[in-house]
């Protein structure tokens, strides 16, 4: 039902980013989401990558401080209305939406939301007719890929 989010706090200056998306492309870590919020001296990175065990630990040996986070991954239709229906099932259980972000990787596409209760927005929005994404759903493409 969850998804695994890896959150990277770092200095906002140049070359942060570049150093950061160097340690995944060592480790072969593909990144299928990402935001990226700042403030005068520092930003957040929040991504969904294929490994995020493997990613944090890779991060966080080379001076990030990194950590993980269950968020959804919600499968939304491309037509209109659709991050409407999201936000109105949400707001109808008083359930507030923390950030959100979109992901579009070969057929997948998705918002990733953090909700302030992860448990009863799954359920709200499974209950509501919309589907949940898992790790291994958004990667199978992914991994079937770097096998060929």
């Amino acid at each position: 039902m969850y998804v695994k989010q890896i959150s990277v706090f770092m200095e906002n200056r140049e070359g942060r980013l570049e150093q950061v998306t160097e340690v995944l492309k060592q480790q072969e870590i593909n990144i299928l989401s990402l935001s990226m919020a700042d403030t005068t001296e520092y930003g957040m990175l929040r991504m969904v990558v294929s490994d995020a065990e493997m990613a944090r630990t890779a991060l966080q040996e080379n001076g990030f401080s990194a950590r993980l986070t269950d968020v959804l991954a919600v499968r939304l239709e491309d037509k209109a209305g659709e991050l409407y229906k999201l936000t109105h099932i949400l707001c109808a259980k008083g359930i507030n939406i923390e950030y959100m972000y979109a992901l579009a990787s070969g057929d997948h596409r998705a918002m990733i939301v953090k909700a302030s209760d992860g448990e009863t927005a799954a359920g709200a929005i499974l209950e509501g007719g919309l589907t949940l994404y898992n790790n291994e759903e958004l990667f199978l493409d992914t991994e079937v890929k770097r096998r060929d």
